[in-house]
């Protein structure tokens, strides 16, 4: 048996790398995503292929990709198909069904409310099981498996700054969604002898994960994207935290141990495709997981060093992500 992991890179991606740890396991395991820096160190030891990249709400990047599902079909002898999503979903689950594959869609943690477009689609397809991460959603067509955020509990150990003030601003993977918004007052915020470094009386030093964000004009060293061992060990490390409010970047601050400050990204200003981040901060703020920046222009010193008062740590036994509908299959752990 061999089972098909499909998702996006980023959030999706992210998620989908941990949620495969809680289901049940077959003998092997091929990937399928984009080639990016997260991609390609988060998934070094795991069988992967890539595939072009699928743009927001674009149905021609999905007919392009539909031949390969077809070719893994036939090549891979795929028995079991379990994605998070975005778009990518659309082009392996509704063609791996109806060749009776047995597939399984998890709706984003970053869905709080109601589903997304591909989970409204999909969940119109014959024979493809859909999961909600939240029960207060779940009805007789979403079922409710368990959630990404399950793992992290929040702690009160209060951290000492050392020498130097070490801070980490991400944004995530988005190839489409600028967000200068957050950017520019954070660069005169954590400037060499700007406000933070002034009140503390230490220096400060900032990774600045900008993505797709053009940063022209500004006193910043951009990093647009990082591997993901390097941004993952840059968090542990960190002091403070500042992120979008996206699942991907809450999962990689949480799993550093670090309760992020979270920026919401807003449709109106061209930042997302919609406003369901304010419900994904709502939800880890609800958690004691991470606090809201309501403005980046009025965040203050006094919110960054807040944070330190509280970290994140991480449960020993994660309970497993349960697959529904299906027969049961035994055993639950890292797959292939």
């Amino acid at each position: 048996m061999t089972t098909l992991f499909v998702a996006t890179t980023g959030g999706h991606l992210a998620q989908l790398d941990q949620l495969s740890r809680r289901i049940p396991i077959d003998p092997d395991a091929v990937w399928v995503t984009h080639a990016n820096e997260q991609s390609t160190s988060l998934l070094a030891d795991r069988d992967v292929e890539y595939v072009p990249y699928i743009g927001f709400h674009s149905v021609p990047g999905v007919l392009r990709t539909m031949p390969h599902a077809h070719k893994l079909m036939r090549e891979r002898k795929i028995t079991r198909a379990v994605s998070t999503g975005s778009g990518i979903a659309l082009a392996y689950l509704p063609y791996l069904a109806a060749r009776g594959v047995e597939c399984h869609y998890i709706e984003s943690a970053a869905r709080v409310s109601a589903p997304s477009s591909t989970g409204k689609l999909l969940r119109r397809v014959p024979r493809v099981h859909t999961y909600c991460q939240y029960p207060h959603w779940a009805d007789a067509g979403w079922h409710y498996g368990g959630s990404s955020f399950d793992v992290y509990l929040p702690a009160e150990t209060p951290r000492e700054l050392g020498d130097t003030v070490r801070v980490v601003v991400t944004v995530g993977t988005a190839a489409e969604f600028p967000f200068r918004r957050l950017i520019e007052p954070l660069a005169t915020l954590l400037a060499e002898d700007g406000p933070l470094s002034k009140t503390v009386e230490r220096p400060v030093e900032v990774l600045w994960q900008t993505g797709c964000t053009p940063v022209d004009g500004l006193d910043i060293t951009p990093r647009p994207f990082l591997p993901a061992a390097e941004l993952d060990a840059a968090l542990s490390e960190a002091d403070i935290v500042i992120a979008h409010a996206g699942t991907g970047s809450a999962l990689a601050v949480l799993e550093g141990g670090r309760m992020p400050l979270m920026a919401l990204r807003l449709e109106r200003y061209g930042e997302a495709g919609d406003d369901h981040q304010k419900d994904l901060a709502a939800e880890l703020s609800r958690r004691g997981l991470a606090t809201t920046i309501a403005d980046p222009a009025t965040l203050t010193v006094d919110e960054l060093l807040a944070t330190l008062t509280t970290s994140v740590v991480r449960t020993d036994n994660p309970p497993p992500f349960r697959l529904d509908d299906v027969p049961s299959r035994a055993g639950a752990g890292t797959t292939a």
